[in-house]
């Protein structure tokens, strides 16, 4: 049984103010093509269809013309929300679209949806777990945490002599969650089992267009998965497997940064055989525009040698080298370069100042004001008093302990 894995749509996004919508229905369009080459038996979608919780109108109607098409194709379509997307939203109808195929993930209530397909070598179940936080999980699973887990451990016997410590497990992190939530799933011993979810897995790595949470705290080890042949992961825009071959990221079907643009995007395709046999196969896609970054002075990459045989329609991210600024540089390149995004500047004057700055910065703030400058970085807003008072106190404490600048 085949599944192209997808993740991280992000309908309606837009990049440093350029709208994707157009490279989005075109990457589509193309997905559907090597659906139909590749005769695959569903499609998973892991998360982040949409770019914001209430996405824009045309967003929706892209996703609901793509589910459509596969609908009408009658693949099956297994999707679950991610960080970016409403669930309730995305939710909507689940039921009603069952009927045509498209299983998606509905609110989160100690329960985790089971689709079961069947081949010549027997069962396929998929468990749909959409992107959870810590106190969703609290709130639905209210003191029964602990007793899947340790009726696992102990077998069936254990249900009425669990030990206490284990009957309700603190829920304080993204870890904690998540664990809580798979140890409540009973995959089927015999069957192969596919989950799909939307969680930052340890030791992936991470790109600039993807929401970071200070400290890592979102942070779940992939041993929580080990009880499933395969995990179709979203939330990471890098495709890479983390720990086993079998726990992946598929990644973006476009680049949503310049931190990707030397990546070659792509979908993935889960061949799942006998228990324990599964192949995994990466099919590229190409993009309407890519994005790419160049380097030259002015002169340079204006000569029609260096960008003909280029598409100059590209999204593009230029750094010149030209000691002296380019008058209203940025309006005269993209009368060749229409889509050209970021543009900065790389000579003696630009690397001085950030020397310059970058040792102000350290040796003029205090512990307190780099961390403030840190927190609004981080979170687009300033720290509230409260915050200041805590971060300020246990600065103190700490270089009472010997830590210091």
């Amino acid at each position: 049984m085949r599944f192209m894995h997808l993740s991280d749509l992000h309908l309606g996004k837009r990049v440093n103010e350029f709208s994707m919508m157009e490279d989005q229905k075109y990457i589509l369009s193309q997905i559907l093509a090597i659906l139909d080459e590749e005769r695959v038996d569903g499609v998973i979608l892991a998360g982040d269809i949409y770019d914001k919780p209430i996405p824009g109108v045309e967003a929706v109607q892209v996703f609901d013309s793509f589910l459509t098409r596969l609908a009408d194709r009658k693949i099956p379509v297994f999707v679950i929300s991610g960080n970016h997307d409403s669930v309730e939203r995305v939710s909507f109808g689940a039921q009603l679209m069952a009927d045509r195929g498209v299983h998606i993930s509905r609110v989160y209530d100690g329960n985790v949806e089971k689709v079961t397909l069947t081949d010549e070598y027997g069962e396929v179940c998929i468990y749909l777990l959409p992107f959870l936080k810590p106190a969703t999980v609290r709130h639905a699973l209210e003191g029964r945490t602990g007793q899947a887990a340790c009726a696992r451990e102990q077998g069936a016997e254990a249900n009425g002599g669990c030990p206490p410590e284990k009957k309700e497990m603190e829920i304080s992190s993204y870890q904690d969650a998540v664990k809580a939530a798979v140890d409540a799933i009973e995959p089927a011993p015999s069957g192969r089992n596919i989950l799909v979810a939307h969680q930052f897995v340890t030791g992936a790595s991470r790109c600039e267009s993807e929401e970071i949470m200070v400290g890592g705290l979102d942070q779940v080890d992939v041993s929580v998965f080990d009880a499933f042949d395969y995990v179709a992961l979203g939330h990471l825009h890098s495709p890479q497997k983390v720990g086993r071959e079998t726990v992946r990221y598929c990644g973006t079907p476009l680049k949503y940064s310049f931190s990707e643009a030397e990546q070659q995007k792509s979908v993935t395709i889960v061949e799942m055989k006998e228990k324990g046999n599964i192949e995994i196969c990466k099919i590229p896609l190409s993009p309407l525009r890519d994005m790419r970054k160049i380097r030259g002075t002015y002169l340079q990459i204006t000569e029609r040698s260096f960008y003909e045989g280029t598409n100059t329609e590209d999204y593009l991210h230029v750094t010149l080298t030209d000691e002296e600024d380019i008058p209203d540089g940025l309006q005269k390149l993209r009368i060749i370069y229409p889509n050209l995004m970021r543009l900065e500047y790389d000579n003696q004057r630009t690397r001085e100042n950030r020397s310059v700055e970058a040792d102000r910065t350290i040796e003029q703030k205090s512990e307190l004001e780099l961390f403030g400058d840190f927190f609004e970085i981080q979170n687009n807003r300033q720290m509230s008093e409260q915050q200041q008072i805590f971060a300020k106190n246990l600065i103190q404490e700490l270089q009472e302990k010997g830590f210091g600048k």
